[in-house]
């Protein structure tokens, strides 16, 4: 994540922070993220210096106005009058960085061949809560390259308990061996 970014998506929380928006902004700024992850022909188009800003800026307005707080509007507007756009996603990465520490919450992926069902991530979530003392989200990614077993990836960390990471401690030790 570049400084810009953190600098971005920092001055967008402590405005929300302080007008008590920061819900509400977070799961906007979520919504817009995804908006861009899934169509990035958005971002070409609010990145292209052949087309005036003023015309980006209108596309803008017209995707999202009434749609999303005027505070995220006039980010989104932000980041493309200066040709930051591309760093919208690391913004929000950001902003929600500062969302979950203000408010004890960990975010955490868990990494599972099959997706989990409910009572197992309850069942994670309560034992996470307990030994971290925070609240706690979890999102399941399912990666069928990891076999079975659950690598869990939470605060830049990753504690990998998966037959994958086990067969590949084993291939080492192996090769390692001298016959």
């Amino acid at each position: 994540m570049t400084q810009t970014a953190k600098n971005y998506g920092d001055a967008l929380y402590e405005l929300a922070r302080d007008e008590a928006l920061c819900p509400q902004i977070s799961e906007e700024l979520a919504g817009v993220c995804g908006v861009f992850a899934d169509t990035p022909a958005y971002t070409e188009l609010l990145s292209a210096p052949s087309v005036p800003k003023s015309e980006r800026t209108a596309v803008l307005d017209a995707a999202f106005s009434g749609r999303v707080h005027p505070y995220v509007l006039n980010f989104l507007k932000l980041l493309t009058e200066r040709d930051r756009i591309r760093e919208l996603k690391d913004c929000g990465k950001q902003f929600r960085s500062r969302y979950n520490e203000d408010r004890g919450i960990l975010a955490a992926v868990a990494v599972t061949a099959v997706p989990l069902t409910d009572a197992l991530l309850q069942k994670l979530r309560a034992k996470l809560c307990a030994v971290t003392g925070k609240q706690v989200e979890i999102q399941n990614r399912v990666d069928p390259s990891v076999l079975g077993g659950i690598r869990l990836e939470m605060e830049g960390r990753q504690l990998d308990g998966t037959v994958r990471q086990r067969l590949d401690g084993l291939k080492k030790t192996l090769s390692d061996t001298v016959l």
